[in-house]
């Protein structure tokens, strides 16, 4: 059995209302299960975690999307994440019998009916990238929603599906296909955010640190605390311990603690294997001696 994965995040995490109705357009797709939701009022942004059958997961997409881009105006939008439009991006993630090429074709072809329904623009990454500068996220958001209407009036900036026209309420969505990845977050103490860009820079592999780490420091003003604010895109190349001990060594330096670290959405039952090794000093565990692995399909 085919299994997709759609990790939407919109631009709203502080209306707990709008994001609630917003997930009431899911309701006419039973065989899609929405596994988690994730809220965030410092970020204003709710990443949601939707899985599948490969011909369901991008219809119950398009609606959700539809829902989201009617309830949310980017003109009033404020939020510590960087985001270029209500829905800002949308990866689909093959989980199981698929291969990638199966998930860049849904993922095309989900966008260029989005940008048509909702007359916004549509740009592809990651594997869904049509053009090599536009595979790595950071940089197809460059700019943010506050630059896109300068950048749509450049050759470089032309969007890849959807409209070419500026939309002010909405903005743009970017599309993708990629692996499985792990959003978590290690929140310091501290209101220095110079701190935590420090520390990003030392961790992600655009500025010398880990090749599967992208990263980027944000204020938690709400929290009067600041974050190093992370996507692991392989787990197996560096695991998450890895990276939190890396972040606390590098705080202490600036004799700052960890406070607290999160998980945003799901992450892969295996990716918990080396936490569980590196902490517990159990150098052999496996995740088949935990009981409710046994219980999985």
């Amino acid at each position: 059995m085919k299994i997709l994965e759609c990790v939407p995040n919109i631009s709203e995490g502080r209306d707990k209302k709008l994001v609630s109705d917003v997930l009431l357009s899911l309701d006419g797709f039973k065989s899609v299960k929405c596994l988690d939701v994730s809220s965030d009022e410092d970020h204003n942004r709710s990443v949601i975690t939707l899985i599948g059958p490969p011909e369901e997961v991008p219809r119950a997409m398009l609606a959700l999307a539809i829902s989201a881009i009617e309830r949310i105006d980017m003109r009033t939008h404020q939020g510590s994440h960087p985001r270029i439009g209500a829905v800002d991006v949308v990866p689909f993630i093959p989980i199981r019998g698929m291969e990638m090429s199966e998930v860049v074709e849904i993922a095309h072809a989900f966008g260029r009916r989005l940008g048509e329904k909702a007359n916004i623009p549509i740009y592809f990454y990651e594997e869904a990238a049509l053009r090599e500068d536009r595979r790595n996220l950071a940089d197809v958001r460059r700019g943010q929603y506050e630059g896109l209407e300068e950048k749509l009036q450049h050759a470089d900036g032309k969007p890849d599906a959807g409209v070419t026209a500026f939309n002010p309420k909405s903005g743009a969505t970017i599309v993708g296909a990629r692996p499985p990845l792990i959003a978590f977050n290690v929140n310091l103490k501290t209101q220095d955010k110079t701190v935590a860009d420090a520390i990003a820079r030392a961790v992600r592999y655009k500025t010398g640190g880990f090749k599967a780490v992208k990263a980027m420091g944000v204020s938690l003003k709400e929290k009067g605390l600041v974050q190093v604010s992370m996507n692991l895109v392989n787990y197996q190349e560096t695991p998450i311990h890895r990276v939190v001990e890396t972040i606390r060594f590098e705080a202490a330096r600036y004799g700052v603690a960890v406070t607290e670290c999160e998980l945003i959405g799901l992450a892969p039952l295996a990716a918990l294997e080396e936490i569980i090794r590196f902490y517990l000093q159990i150098p052999g565990f496996s995740v088949d001696q935990i009981i409710e692995a046994h219980l999985l399909p």
